[in-house]
C-alpha cells in the first residue's frame, strides 16, 4: 500500500500577532514545520510528502527548501477540508494518505506509526488521533459509538448538546483516510459555518453516513498534540520540547543543574559524566564529549568539544572544534573556523577566528587571534594581537611550535615566526622571525633624570 503524508501549512496564525507565518515561528531552534517534517520523514520519504502551503507561500517553501518536500498551494485558505481538495491531484495515486498539522511540533515519529498500524489494523477508511486534556473546553469533540474504537462524529464545542458538554475526548486534527474513500466523498463538505470554511472534521459524519468505518485512537501524551495558537502556547511549547530534550540527557547520564535555565536544541549531543550548569545554551549541531564541564552562562552553537574539556563562565563557542583536555574561558570568544587542540588554553576575554591552536599552546589573556596558525606549546602572552585585515583582504599569520609571543605585540600578517623563536613584548613584527631568534620591534627607550620633578616645580610656580 502506498502512503502518502499531507501537511497543513497555510494558515495565517493571525493570534501570533507577527508578520511571519504561524509555520516558521521556531521552537527547539527550528521553525514549528520542520519538526512536523522531520517526525513525518520518518514514516515515509520526503518525496511522499506533501506540505500545503498558503499565508506567505513563497516564504515558506523558501525555509524549508531543504527538506525536499512537495508543496501545494492553497491560494484561498478556505479551511482544512479545502486545502485537501488543493492536494486531490498530488494523492490520488496513494492508497492511503496521513493529515498532519504543521503547527504541532511535538507529534513524534512513534505515534505517527501508531496511527498509521492502527488504522491498517482496523481496515477503517478514516482513523482519527484524539487526546484526553485536563480540560477539554474550546475542542471539538469526539463521539464514539457505544464506547467502542468507532466513531460517529465530531462536534464542535460550541455545537455540543447540554449532554455532550463534559466530553473529555477531543480530535487532535491528526487522520488516516483511505485515500479513495475520502476522495469519493470530498465533494460533500460543506461551507455552512460561520466562517464560510470547508471543514475534514466532517468528514468524520459524511463518512459514518454513507458506511464506512471511520475510529479513533488516543495519543498516548496531550503535549503531542497541541498546537501553537499564541505567542504563549509556543513559548510553552519550546519550554516542554527543551524539558524532555534535558531528561533524555540526563538519563543518559548528563548533569544537568537546573535544567529548566538551560537551552539545548533537539540535536545536540552530550557524552556522559558532563557536567551543564545554570544557564547554559547548546545549540543546533553541538556535540559535546565525556568529563566535560560546561559552566553557567556559556552559548555553544555547532561546535565539536571532545572530551575532558572544561568550558568556564559567560563564553561563547561558534562553528569551533575543542581538542580533549582543552580549558576555554572565562568570557572567551570562539568565532568560526577556530581549532583548539589538545590541552590548549584559551584564557579570559581572548578572541580567535579561523585560528587553530596545536596541542598545549596557551593564550590566557586577553589577546586576538584572527586567521591564524600557532603550534603545539607556543605560549601567545596578554595584549597580542594577530593583525589580519589589510582593509582590502585578510592575510595569515603562522607562528611556529614552542614560540614565546611577549605580552602587548602586534603581528602584521601575512607573517610567520619560526619554531621556538621568542617575540619581545611590547613588539610591532612586521617581517619574518626565523626559528629560535629573538625579534624585538619597539621604539628605544629614554629617560630623563628629574624631568617630573622640575615639571611640577614650573606648574606650582605658575599657579
Amino acid at each position: 500500500m502506498r502512503l502518502a503524508i499531507v501537511i497543513m501549512a497555510a494558515g495565517k496564525g493571525t493570534r501570533l500577532k507577527s508578520q511571519r507565518p504561524k509555520v516558521l515561528h521556531e521552537i527547539g531552534g527550528k521553525p514549528l514545520l520542520a519538526h512536523v517534517i522531520a517526525a513525518a520523514s520518518k514514516i515515509v520519504s520526503p518525496a511522499d510528502i506533501y506540505v500545503v502551503v498558503g499565508h506567505q507561500a513563497e516564504r515558506v517553501e523558501a525555509a524549508l527548501a531543504s527538506t525536499s518536500v512537495n508543496f501545494v498551494l492553497q491560494s484561498e485558505q478556505l479551511g482544512t477540508g479545502h486545502a485537501i481538495q488543493c492536494a486531490q491531484q498530488a494523492i490520488t495515486r496513494y492508497d492511503h494518505i496521513l493529515v498532519l498539522s504543521g503547527d504541532v511540533p511535538l507529534i513524534r515519529p512513534q505515534t505517527i506509526q501508531k496511527l498509521w498500524d492502527f488504522h491498517q489494523t482496523q481496515y477503517a477508511d478514516m482513523t482519527l488521533l484524539t487526546a484526553i486534556p485536563e480540560n477539554p473546553y474550546g475542542y471539538g469533540r469526539v463521539i464514539r459509538k457505544n464506547d467502542s474504537v468507532e466513531v460517529s462524529a465530531i462536534v464542535e464545542q460550541k455545537s455540543l448538546l447540554p449532554n455532550q458538554q463534559n466530553l473529555p475526548e477531543i480530535n487532535s486534527g491528526i487522520y488516516a483516510f483511505n485515500t479513495a474513500a475520502l476522495l469519493q466523498h470530498l465533494k460533500e463538505l460543506a461551507a455552512n459555518n460561520s466562517q464560510g470554511e470547508y471543514y475534514l472534521t466532517d468528514m468524520a459524519q459524511i463518512l459514518t453516513s454513507a458506511g464506512k468505518r471511520v475510529v479513533a485512537i488516543t495519543a498516548p501524551d496531550i503535549t503531542e498534540v497541541l498546537g501553537a495558537n499564541t505567542i504563549a502556547e509556543l513559548v510553552a511549547l519550546d519550554s516542554t520540547l527543551r524539558a524532555n530534550i534535558a531528561s533524555r540527557l540526563m538519563a543518559q547520564g548528563v548533569t544537568i543543574f537546573r535544567p529548566e535555565t538551560c537551552t539545548i536544541d533537539p540535536d545536540v549531543e552530550v557524552g556522559p559524566d558532563t557536567v551543564i550548569e545554570p544557564c547554559v545554551q547548546l545549540l543546533k549541531g553541538t556535540r559535546i564529549g565525556s568529563d566535560c564541564l560546561i559552566r553557567s552562562g556559556s552559548m555553544i552553537e555547532n561546535s565539536i568539544i571532545a572530551d575532558n574539556v572544561t568550558v568556564r563562565n559567560h563564553c561563547v563557542i561558534e562553528d569551533s572544534s575543542i581538542g580533549s583536555g582543552a580549558k576555554i574561558g572565562p568570557f572567551a570568544h570562539l568565532r568560526m573556523g577556530s581549532e583548539i587542540g589538545e590541552d590548549a588554553h584559551v584564557g579570559n576575554y581572548v578572541e580567535t577566528k579561523k585560528a587553530r591552536m596545536g596541542k598545549g599552546a596557551k593564550a590566557n589573556h586577553l589577546t586576538y587571534l584572527g586567521d591564524a596558525e600557532i603550534g603545539a606549546g607556543s605560549n601567545i602572552g596578554a595584549g597580542v594581537i594577530t593583525c589580519n585585515y589589510d582593509g582590502v583582504n585578510k592575510h595569515r599569520t603562522v607562528i611556529g611550535e614552542r614560540v614565546f609571543v611577549g605580552s602587548d605585540s602586534t603581528l602584521v600578517a601575512p607573517i610567520s615566526v619560526g619554531d621556538g623563536a621568542y617575540i619581545g613584548a611590547g613588539s610591532c613584527i612586521t617581517r619574518e622571525v626565523p626559528a629560535d631568534a629573538l625579534a624585538v620591534g619597539r621604539s628605544r627607550q629614554f629617560t630623563k633624570e628629574g624631568w617630573a620633578a622640575a615639571k611640577r616645580a614650573r606648574m606650582n610656580k605658575e599657579c
